[in-house]
């Protein structure tokens, strides 16, 4: 049941578009830029969200995979675009770049201990997951005094999109994290009332990248 109380703001959560790096490599703190493809899905959801009533901001990642999907969306939607440091991707330290496979031939033993506890371990030179939420959680409270009743997008990566997600639903992120499919491009709209409420309207909506993206 929704509740009856106002809300304090509306959020939808557009992860950036593809890079070279997307479902590949770790790609945390690196800064590849976005690829064809991953222009097309900037340019589809900035089309779509164009058409979303009342948007006040664009709030970004510093990031350019998503300061470049951001900008695209700000100009279609004529609303200023700012940028939150605390919305940036988990910092995968020494694993950056690398593939799974990589990770765990060069960093074994780390790369085991972080898999088994990733929610509080932080692999060498990282963030656990925990620090993730934390500064999320920050991002969060800061923005709902800001943009106290106003609908904004936050262009972010996939580890905040998911923590967002399952903190307005109240699940525990390490039982529900990896239930979560969160795509580049991809749209997620989270209703937040008063300090730890939430609904969460849509997940990963992908409908405006099928009619233009192949």
């Amino acid at each position: 049941m929704t509740p009856s109380f106002t809300v304090s703001i509306s959020t939808i959560l557009l992860r950036h578009g593809e890079t070279p790096l997307s479902g590949q490599r770790y790609s945390g703190r690196g800064d590849p830029g976005l690829t064809g493809r991953g222009r097309e899905q900037a340019a589809a959801a900035a089309s779509r969200l164009a058409r979303e009533p009342g948007l006040a901001a664009v709030i970004s990642s510093p990031l350019s995979r998503a300061r470049d999907t951001a900008e695209a969306v700000a100009a279609a939607a004529g609303v200023p675009l700012c940028l939150e440091d605390d919305l940036v991707e988990t910092d995968f330290g020494c694993f950056e770049g690398l593939t799974f496979e990589e990770a765990q031939e060069r960093w074994r033993d780390d790369h085991t201990a972080w898999l088994d506890r990733s929610f509080t371990e932080a692999p060498p030179g990282g963030e656990s997951v925990a620090d993730v939420a934390r500064r999320v959680s920050r991002a969060l409270a800061r923005l709902r005094t800001e943009y106290a009743g106003e609908t904004v997008v936050l262009v972010s990566h996939v580890t905040p999109i998911k923590l967002m997600v399952c903190s307005a639903l109240g699940v525990a992120a390490e039982d529900s994290f990896f239930r979560l499919r969160i795509d580049t491009g991809g749209l997620t709209r989270i209703d937040w009332y008063g300090a730890d409420s939430a609904v969460v309207a849509w997940v990963n909506d992908t409908s405006h990248l099928r009619r233009t993206v192949g």
